[in-house]
Formats: structure tokens, sequence, C-alpha cells
């Protein structure tokens, strides 16, 4: 069940919905899941808790700002073009914090009242959630054990561009708001935010190959080959990163592989955490 918990982030306190998923042990590796562009914590469904449990993981979904039932940060109405930095390097940090999921060894900044946690810690991210994941293990390097980023974003394609471009007619945004309406707040104000942000002029030059470049951590690249969204090259950007990185391609898969090829994904995350431990 969701619960809520208010932050103190720079751009005024936010509340944010959040959810426990799995019932492995405590000492578990907990798997944190970061959700689409137009993604939330409801829209996962009940694909992080059958991962967990496969996986033997904890796990912890949440909706970023904005998102899901999550609160806006009324300052961020238009998003900058670093929309995905700022929720790298201050949302999830101040959650992880929060909640008490800690980076190994002492950490004053994490809260009293929670019980904190130094198991291994997995960012499983989604789209631009992939993105978010790999600037966060690329800025607290001692914080993750790993990072399976499905579909990311390391740089901006045309393919991209033409795709979000293709939502802003009045017929696809009519029928697309419908369906985001079932798991936002404001699921207008969503698309709007998230959309005017990738086409804006100055966002073509968007990347973060060079941010990311000194990553240390094991970093899982997973990519569908019909991805409506990107190409394979996304993934391929991940190669020269400074840790350990295994390349997932998935044939007969779009933009979202735990909705189109579920099964592979999930043996293909498993084996990869498997191999974290040297089994």
């Amino acid at each position: 069940m969701p619960q809520w918990i208010d932050l103190p982030l720079p751009g005024g306190p936010v509340g944010l919905e959040y959810a426990w998923v799995g019932d492995a042990p405590a000492a578990a590796p907990l798997i944190v899941f970061l959700h689409e562009g137009l993604g939330s914590l409801a829209m996962w469904k009940d694909f992080p808790a059958r991962l967990c449990a496969t996986a033997r993981c904890r796990g912890l979904v949440y909706s970023r700002p904005g998102y899901g039932q999550s609160q806006p940060q009324h300052a961020r109405q238009r998003w900058a073009c670093d929309f995905m930095h700022t929720e790298a390097y201050q949302v999830l940090p101040a959650l992880l914090r929060a909640l008490g999921v800690v980076a190994p060894g002492p950490h004053p900044v994490a809260s009293p009242t929670c019980a904190q946690s130094a198991a291994p810690l997995i960012l499983f991210g989604h789209s631009d959630g992939a993105s978010i994941a790999l600037l966060f293990a690329a800025q607290f390097p001692d914080w993750p054990a790993a990072v399976v980023a499905v579909a990311p974003h390391v740089f901006v394609e045309q393919k991209t561009l033409s795709a979000i471009a293709a939502l802003q007619s009045p017929q696809a945004q009519q029928g697309l708001v419908a369906r985001l309406a079932r798991y936002h707040a404001d699921a207008g104000a969503v698309l709007e935010a998230w959309s005017e942000a990738w086409l804006a002029p100055e966002f073509a030059a968007w990347s973060i190959a060079d941010t990311i470049a000194p990553l240390r951590c094991a970093v899982l690249g997973v990519q569908g080959i019909d991805d409506e969204y990107g190409t394979m090259q996304q993934i391929y950007a991940l190669r020269p990163l400074a840790g350990p990185t295994q390349l997932l391609e998935l044939a007969d898969c779009g933009h979202v592989p735990h909705r189109d090829q579920e099964a592979v994904l999930t043996a293909g995350v498993c084996e990869f955490l498997t191999s974290l431990k040297g089994d």
C-alpha cells in the first residue's frame, strides 16, 4: 500500500508517495524502482513485486514530484534541461536518507528516526528513470552496488524527439491524458511539463555520457530492439563506463521491456545480480 513522506527539498517541501514491496529479510538487497517519463508508482503495477520475489530482494517504488499522487514542486512547473539531474542529485538521495536507506559506513545525515540500512542498493530505472539512476550512481559512487538501466537516455536522438512530438496533436493528447488520468492526480500537467522539457530547442544537445563516464558500479543496460523511443546506441553508450557493464538486447520488445518481455528481462536481471555475488 502507498505511503507518503514529506521531503525538505531546495524548491520547497514536497510530499511523495512510496511503497515497500517484497518480503525478503532486511539484509537482502534493496531494489529501488525509478519510473519512466510519464510513469508513476501505480504504473509499474505488480512487476516490482514479481521481480523482487524472483530475485529474493526487497523493493522500494515511488512517484517523483508531480507524478502519480506525489505533490509537484511549484517552482518547477516548467522544467529546466537538467530536470533529471535534479531528481538524481536532490530528490532521490533525500528520499533514501529520509527512509533510512544509507550508503555503507557512517552516514550522519540519515534520519535518526529511521532504521538505517546498509544492505546492497540496486537501482532499477526505466527510460528517464534509467538516466536518473545512472546520474545518481555517478554522483554517489559509494551508495549503489549496481544499476539496471532499462531503455536509458544517454543522449538525445531524433527518434526520441519525433516520438514525443507525435504526442502533441490534440487528438493524441486527449487519448493519452485519458489513459494517464488513471495513474496521475494531474495527468495533463505531467504530460505538458515532460514534453515541453524534452522538446525545448536547448534540450537537443543534452547528454550525460561524460557525466556518467566515471561510474564504477556494475551496470546492466537493457534495450528493446523495437523501442519506439530510442535505438541500441543508447546502451552501447554505456560500454565506456569505468565499471563492469553488461548489455541485454531484447527481441520483439518496444520501450517497455517489463511489459513486452517480462520473463526474459527478469531472468536477465537475476543472472546479473547473481554475477555480482560471484556465484
